[in-house]
């Protein structure tokens, strides 16, 4: 069965270039503005991804568009100005990815592409996996070489929000915005004591994926 798009964009630049990467993919798409959003996405309708972009005064609407991800369990992909990524609120639940906006056809081509599993990856779009670790974002659980890893919560939102953005650096602040919530006013060191329990727990060859780039913050590598 073919897989379906929703694409929403207001510039006529993104428009352009989704149109050339998403040809590229045997799926159905629709597209249209931000205006359009309740017709896009009406309810009882059913998408295999949604590209969103969240740029000037539409940026508004990304709350919306990441509960209704979350709603339907569909993957969500965002794109973004690059003084905007430190405030990027991605959902927790479903598999997510963020470009920023002038990134390359390649780039983008690579996010839809991981997001719509359509790289031969392992899982049904809820699990992933890497080497010996599984992450299943429905239940929440790792494992590691078959064995279950206790992870606090924080822990887990903090290992799968890298793991689901790989190659992207971000700094502590940034992470907790994006793990801890906005309303999280503790020093940003507790992001190393998180990452270090992580690190331990994962083992020394996972553990290695983790990396610090010094000076700014943490990537997962893949």
């Amino acid at each position: 069965m073919r897989k379906t798009v929703v694409f929403i964009a207001d510039s006529l630049d993104n428009a352009y270039k989704f149109q050339q990467v998403l040809s590229g993919f045997d799926v159905d798409i629709s597209a249209g503005s931000t205006v359009q959003i309740k017709k896009l996405l009406a309810p009882g309708a059913s998408h295999d991804l949604i590209v969103f972009e969240a740029r000037g005064t539409a940026s508004a609407n990304l709350p919306e568009i990441v509960q209704l991800s979350e709603d339907r369990t569909c993957p969500l992909l965002v794109i973004v100005d690059e003084s905007e990524v430190a405030h990027l609120k991605l959902p927790g639940l479903v598999p997510s990815d963020f470009i920023v906006h002038g990134a390359s056809l390649e780039e983008c081509a690579a996010r839809v592409r991981r997001l719509l599993q359509d790289d031969g990856a392992a899982g049904n779009g809820e699990v992933i996996s890497i080497d010996a670790m599984t992450i299943n974002l429905a239940t929440y659980q790792v494992t590691v070489a078959d064995e279950p890893v206790d992870f606090t919560y924080l822990e887990y939102a903090l290992l799968s929000f890298l793991v689901r953005h790989p190659g992207h650096t971000f700094s502590r602040d940034a992470l907790l915005q994006h793990v801890w919530g906005f309303d999280y006013y503790g020093g940003s060191r507790t992001v190393d004591v998180h990452v270090r329990r992580i690190r331990a727990k994962l083992g020394p060859e996972l553990a290695q994926r983790l990396e610090t780039v010094r000076g700014v913050g943490y990537l997962w590598s893949n």
